[in-house]
């Protein structure tokens, strides 16, 4: 595996907790060479100071929200969601992949957003006037922070948030009820602040480039807003189905409205150099390839967008070239490597080029969401019609004819064969099809909404493990090979990532506080709060 740490800063031989604070006064200064020339004296700086300063720390903090997207994210969360899986022997086939959790990788998910995004978001609050002479860009700052540290507490649990910085020895962890009901009263800030600024300067902005997302566009960030809150709503729906419906009504009645159509998806531009990671992993590095799960859905279907994710098997693959086929969860790569290492790739060359936009939510994702909403009964909304318009929002996303897709009756999963590997053929679990069928049981309804949502989403694979943790769809076939040494279930799958050996070392008391909060085991087969095993309906 190879390793880029031109976008990251690893915290290293001090408490997490100490570590946050020392960064905090520096973290804006790091994100834009001119703020020193101010630090002395922040408070006396007048607002245009303040605001052209403060806002040079925007773009990178978007950016940071991927920050070593490989560890962080690639070789755990895009494999666990049946998206990719790396034809690359990593660790001799003992991985994250395989259930031996790979400490230096999980370390990086954990710490990444602490020092990339809260920091500088604290320094802003701490060190200019932003908060309270431009609220308008205080609510970005806001939204940055939910979208990034939501990655972070979904892959871990509990996680310091509501008192970092407060401490110059620990770092507290909350709870996960505690943290959610933190993001929904940030979202509540951010969604008051841009309404204010909306009304009062109509088509104006203060953040302009400055904003790698929606070029200091207010509007899209109050849509953007709405559709987060939806997306965090949905995840606690079976463990706090009350507050789950009301912050979704909440989401759904604002009049800002939500994400749409594919021009108001949340996308981070790959300025000053930044490529994509996708384009990073898969066409430079050859290190990540097709999923068998996604193959097995996609060919089963014959979905028009499979040559737009995907190219297929390069010449590398011998008899295979020219074909699309995965590898199944948990392979062992081996010997094999030369050749799964050229199966089905990301495309590269049409989808994922070096400039794309990383995309952190779309409109097809908010369709699907309000399609759950629906049938919840927490609408009055079809759940027809926002089902069928997340796939027509995703085929247009993509720009691929959708065809008779909406009218396929009759198309399921397709089983999957290891053309290398007999034992790691499965049989498709799915038998749910892609026209709706109002007669449906609402389990199938959902499964239904689930997949299609699963096959729009792509490529954020964090997002998608975390509707499979939450539903259990799409349905995945099970790694096929576990050295959990037991702590994970190869049925039920991994539910999360282990904390950092680092925050034992150097913030024990509040990690040994976390376990209890995790409420089980700190390994992957514990379940996090919101991940609670009963049926859906």
């Amino acid at each position: 595996m190879k390793r880029n740490y031109k976008y990251s800063k690893h915290i290293t031989g001090n408490k997490l907790g100490l570590a946050l604070v020392s960064v905090m006064a520096l973290a804006v200064t790091a994100c834009t060479k001119n703020f020193d020339k101010y630090n002395t004296n922040p408070n006396s700086l007048s607002k245009s100071q303040s605001a052209s300063i403060a806002s040079t720390a925007f773009g990178p903090m978007e950016q940071a929200i991927y920050s070593n997207y490989q560890r962080a994210q690639n070789l755990s969360a895009d494999g666990y969601s049946g998206y990719m899986q790396p034809g690359i022997a990593f660790g001799g086939d003992r991985n994250n992949l395989t259930y031996d959790m790979n400490d230096g990788w999980n370390t990086t998910g954990f710490n990444d957003q602490y020092t990339m995004v809260m920091s500088p978001v604290h320094a802003i609050a701490t060190t200019t006037t932003i908060k309270q002479t431009n609220p308008e860009m205080w609510a970005v700052a806001l939204l940055i922070q939910v979208e990034a540290m939501d990655r972070v507490t979904d892959r871990f649990g509990p996680i310091p948030y509501t008192k970092v910085a407060t401490s110059l020895t620990t770092a507290p962890y909350d709870d996960q009820p505690t943290v959610y009901q933190t993001f929904f009263k940030q979202i509540d800030t951010a969604v008051t602040n841009l309404k204010a600024y909306i009304a009062a300067n109509p088509g104006k902005t203060s953040l302009g480039a400055s904003d790698y997302i929606y070029a200091g566009n207010y509007a899209e960030w109050l849509k953007f807003a709405n559709s987060l809150r939806l997306r965090l709503a949905m995840r606690i729906v079976k463990i706090d189905p009350a507050t789950a419906q009301t912050q979704a009504v909440e989401a759904l009645n604002d009049a800002g409205g939500t994400l749409t159509t594919p021009t108001d998806d949340a996308a981070i531009a790959q300025t000053g150099g930044r490529e994509n990671d996708l384009h990073q992993i898969s066409g430079d590095w050859n290190n990540t390839n097709m999923s068998a799960a996604i193959e097995s859905y996609m060919v089963g279907y014959n979905d028009p967008r499979l040559s737009v994710y995907f190219q297929p098997a390069q010449a590398g693959a011998g008899a295979y070239a020219g074909q699309f086929v995965g590898i199944r969860a948990g392979s062992l790569i081996g010997s094999s490597q030369s050749t799964y290492s050229n199966f089905a790739n990301l495309n590269t060359t049409q989808t994922f080029l070096f400039s794309t936009p990383q995309l952190i939510m779309t409109a097809a994702e908010v369709w699907f969401l309000k399609a759950e909403a629906a049938l919840r009964g927490w609408t009055a909304a079809s759940v027809q019609s926002n089902y069928e318009a997340g796939i027509a929002a995703s085929m247009n996303q993509w720009n691929v004819s959708i065809g008779s897709y909406l009218s396929d009756g009759t198309s399921t999963e397709a089983n999957f064969t290891d053309p290398l590997n007999a034992v790691n053929n499965a049989t498709a679990l799915s038998t749910i099809t892609i026209k709706w069928d109002n007669s449906a049981t609402q389990e199938q309804m959902l499964e239904r909404i689930i997949t299609q949502k699963w096959l729009a989403i792509f490529p954020d694979g964090q997002e998608a493990w975390a509707d499979y943790r939450r539903t259990g769809y799409p349905k995945l076939f099970p790694v096929a090979n576990n050295f959990s040494g037991g702590t994970i279930s190869t049925d039920v799958q991994v539910r999360r990532l282990p904390y950092p050996s680092t925050e034992y070392t150097n913030n024990g008391p509040a990690v040994n506080n976390a376990v209890k909060l995790l409420g089980g085991a700190d390994n992957g087969g514990t379940r996090l709060w919101w991940d609670v095993n009963k049926a859906n309906f």
